[in-house]
């Protein structure tokens, strides 16, 4: 049995590095400060973030060391995912970690990198580092696009998307 070539997302590269990262590359139509404002002000954050669903945004210190902690509210049930910034460079990078409460202990490293390209438009690039058999899982359980864009800026790329690029 072969897996299917994972589905690109318009304007989307997905690639896997060995058995531990995954890298997702977007050229999003507006400025980086925009973009910028989108993955870190909470107000806009719970707008894009939960898949669509009610979000709590508990915490949110985008400072090295801060921690994030938010909330999703979804068919009755809440998921907390939370994590520590290891490192914050305004409008240009993102790095910290990222837990799910539904698999304590499965703690990935996830980095944002955002380039000015030039033309009003911005570079995304997310590169999600976790334990083998995690990359392997989501390899297992579907289409690795389907799985893996939806932690580009959790599952709601496309929103975040048209949110900075429609202003």
């Amino acid at each position: 049995m072969t897996a299917a070539a994972p589905q690109q997302p318009a304007n989307a590269t997905v690639t896997l590095s060995g058995d531990r990262e995954v890298h997702i590359e977007r050229i999003v139509n507006a400025p980086r400060d925009r973009v910028w404002k989108a993955l870190t002000d909470p107000a806009l954050i719970a707008q894009w973030w939960g898949r669509g669903n009610k979000l709590d945004i508990e915490k949110h210190e985008p400072v090295r060391g801060g921690h994030w902690r938010y909330v999703e509210h979804a068919h009755g049930e809440t998921h907390g995912f939370e994590g520590r910034f290891a490192e914050v460079v305004p409008e240009s990078k993102i790095v910290s970690t990222f837990e799910w409460d539904g698999m304590p202990g499965h703690v990935a490293l996830q980095t944002m990198m955002l380039e000015d390209l030039g033309d009003g438009r911005t570079r995304a690039t997310y590169t999600l580092d976790s334990d083998p058999g995690r990359v392997l899982g989501m390899l297992l359980r579907g289409p690795v696009e389907a799985t893996v864009t939806g932690m580009l800026v959790n599952n709601r790329p496309d929103e975040l998307k048209a949110r900075v690029e429609g202003g």
